[in-house]
């Protein structure tokens, strides 16, 4: 392994202690080696602390950081970009699994295809005990060449995670990151597509944890859902929903207006964005369409393909 990592992974984590030794155990049996786990603590009030202190004494993979004070969820996933030193940079969940080849494969598909922004695999549902319940159908138009059809496509579509592929360190740094406007991770895989396309390994590799206190169900109003993100956006006099979804908007516009594109490429996907904000403008409330699940689940055994879960219950 290089004194310097290829790939950088940031965990970032708040009051963790039920699956982070999981989630840690999964990563560093990976098959591909040459990374180092960047854990940014959030001023856990649990025993995440302890757990990350353990990991870091016996892996010289690890770098444990502590934040003084909770800074928010996407200040503190930010923090762990400005601390990777790998050409490729992946973040993580603290209560998610990964099969023990997904970091190889998909580092070996950007090898492959110099073009893509990033790699992931196929998404898989799990529950507290790591049983498969699941799988996320990917119909996004993500592989092609074309910028505009890349971004209408994640404009539009839904089902993936994106967000938390490999991603070429290089091009993540000149995104805006993670906002803290309502809905900052669509408009985030929405700039990440503007730079080039997205490779999905055609195996379900990385496994998702569907529990009560996912951010996705702990926070289900606009305004606490961006609090979760920042603290400061709690104040409703500085941060109204108006505004909160004002940003949402404005996230794709300045994302467009940072991209390397052709005036005829810029033209298009902002024709693309208002088409769809005409169409949202007609739906109830402004919903999301719910990612598309498929019921029948394959012979999927996390217990065989993710390292540490032999001896787990589940």
């Amino acid at each position: 392994m290089s004194t310097v990592p290829r790939l950088s992974i940031g965990l970032p984590v708040y009051n963790g202690e039920n699956y982070l030794a999981e989630s840690i155990d999964a990563l560093l049996g990976q098959t591909y080696e040459d990374f180092e786990l960047l854990i940014s603590d959030n001023a856990s009030t649990d025993d995440t602390a302890r757990v990350c202190a353990r990991y870091q004494a016996q892996d010289s993979r690890v770098r444990y950081f502590r934040q003084p004070h909770n800074i928010g969820c996407a200040p503190n996933h930010n923090f762990l970009v400005g601390q990777a030193r790998g050409e490729l940079f992946k973040w993580v969940a603290h209560d998610d699994l990964y099969a023990s080849d997904l970091l190889e494969r998909c580092v070996d598909a950007l090898d492959k295809y110099p073009t893509a922004v990033l790699a992931q695999s196929f998404t898989a549902l799990i529950d507290g005990s790591g049983t498969v319940t699941q799988t996320v159908k990917y119909i996004l138009t993500t592989a092609g060449s074309s910028a505009p059809e890349r971004f209408r496509s994640v404009l539009f579509d839904t089902g993936g995670d994106d967000g938390g592929a490999v991603i070429r360190t290089s091009v993540l740094r000149q995104t805006a990151l993670t906002g803290s406007h309502y809905r900052a991770d669509r408009t985030f895989v929405a700039e990440l597509a503007l730079y080039g396309a997205f490779h999905q390994v055609p195996d379900w590799l990385y496994f998702r944890r569907d529990h009560s206190d996912r951010a996705s169900r702990a926070f289900p109003t606009v305004r606490t859902w961006c609090a979760n993100l920042d603290p400061r956006r709690a104040d409703r006099l500085r941060n109204p929903v108006v505004r909160l979804y004002g940003e949402y908007i404005w996230g794709y516009i300045a994302a467009i207006r940072r991209a390397p594109l052709s005036a005829a490429e810029r033209r298009a996907c902002y024709r693309h964005l208002m088409d769809w904000a005409a169409s949202r403008a007609f739906t109830a409330h402004g919903k999301f369409v719910s990612e598309q699940v498929d019921a029948h689940v394959p012979g999927i055994s996390v217990q065989t393909v993710v390292a540490g879960q032999q001896g787990r219950s589940g």
